[in-house]
């Protein structure tokens, strides 16, 4: 085995993900102790040694990778997202750039690589980008229609929710999250306007409670497609091992039948 193989299956030992999972934790709670005035006057100092051991760590690590796996290591996403959040902590953190300071608790994202459960609904949510996309044309269209509609009849009323096509998006987006919609918006429009609720209602019927559960079965189904390309994946595995075995049994029987008869010769 070369020097980089050893390398690679060291940094990618399950106990050296473990230790770096617990210090991208560790690192995550103690950015956000700085924050307190408090706890930075006393225990600033510790902080700052902390976060500079952590960044060291995760060089190495990025480091370590990309020596163990050449140019490979930049064929996988994950490898590039996380060699783009420790390149960012890299960035000097004085003179202009001092507000760059704050995007050290970007590392906290590593966790979303380096925790499988956590890749697989990223990977999951990824997958699902296109059918969002289309959900989210679809509402879009559906507010913009609305929004025309709802300015047209109530503008003159209620000019500060209903004056402009933006306001009346925004009041809208406001109902659809049930956020204060029936006393708060509904109810004082349908004092001036009785027939308001016949607007309202299926607005929120279309939009809280089918196009917004359309993203949900999106998901759902691009995680249930995930779990099943894994399940394969982990599948095709186990029938490779098993070949390779039946194989490596085959030649075994063989070289104990040339054995055998080389025997029973002498």
């Amino acid at each position: 085995m070369t020097a980089r193989l050893r390398v690679a299956g060291f940094i990618e030992n399950r106990n050296v993900q473990f230790f770096i999972t617990a210090l991208i934790v560790l690192n995550a709670i103690t950015l956000g102790m700085e924050t307190s005035a408090f706890l930075m006057e006393k225990y600033g100092a510790i902080f700052h040694v902390f976060d500079t051991f952590v960044l060291s760590v995760f060089v190495i690590e990025i480091a370590a990778k990309i020596f163990g796996r050449g140019w490979t290591f930049f064929k996988s996403g994950w490898n590039v997202f996380d060699f783009v959040i420790v390149g960012i902590a890299l960035v000097p953190t004085s003179g202009p750039l001092s507000v760059l300071r704050a995007l050290r608790v970007l590392r906290t994202l590593r966790l979303m690589s380096v925790v499988p459960q956590m890749r697989s609904v990223i990977q999951a949510l990824i997958t699902a980008i296109p059918g969002m996309i289309s959900i989210i044309g679809l509402i879009s269209l559906i507010f913009y229609v609305s929004a025309v509609l709802a300015t047209n009849f109530y503008s003159d009323t209620f000019q500060e929710w209903f004056g402009s096509i933006g306001a009346s998006m925004y009041t809208l987006f406001q109902i659809m999250t049930l956020e204060s919609w029936s006393m708060g918006i509904v109810r004082p429009v349908m004092e001036q306007h009785p027939s308001a609720w016949a607007f309202f209602v299926p607005f929120i019927m279309i939009t809280s409670f089918a196009v917004i559960n359309l993203f949900i079965g999106v998901i759902v189904d691009a995680m249930q497609t995930q779990h099943i390309q894994e399940a394969e994946e982990i599948q095709s595995h186990v029938d490779a091992d098993m070949e390779n075995l039946r194989l490596e049994i085959v030649s075994l029987r063989k070289e104990l039948a040339d054995l055998a008869v080389t025997l029973r010769k002498e």
